[in-house]
């Protein structure tokens, strides 16, 4: 996939994920800087989401860890365990607040 390809993907992604947020009615605090989505809970604690350009992958950070997902046949997968990009996501925001988020 090219560049742009890649940046258009990712970018609908972070879209819809703060859709995800603000519809769900958590409470999160969502910023989105650039290729860079922090969601921020009631505790201070973080995920932060962003692309990576170079490699062509979503990554996921938080307190349990760093993530990273290249696109697969229409799937965000993980690189090191084959788990799905907003399953991992879901878990990370549920853990950070309590809430069930779905995408």
């Amino acid at each position: 996939m090219t560049e742009s390809e890649f940046n258009k993907l990712t970018d609908a992604i972070l879209a819809r994920i703060e859709q995800a947020i603000d519809a769900s009615g958590a409470d999160i605090e969502c910023s989105l800087n650039g290729p860079v989505l922090e969601l921020e809970f009631e505790d201070g604690s973080k995920v932060v989401v962003n692309r990576h350009t170079p490699n062509q992958e979503m990554w996921l950070a938080a307190k349990s860890g760093g993530f990273h997902y290249g696109y697969q046949d229409g799937k965000w997968l993980s690189k090191r365990d084959e788990g799905e990009f907003f399953s991992k996501l879901s878990e990370m925001i549920e853990a950070g607040c309590g809430e069930v988020v779905t995408f």
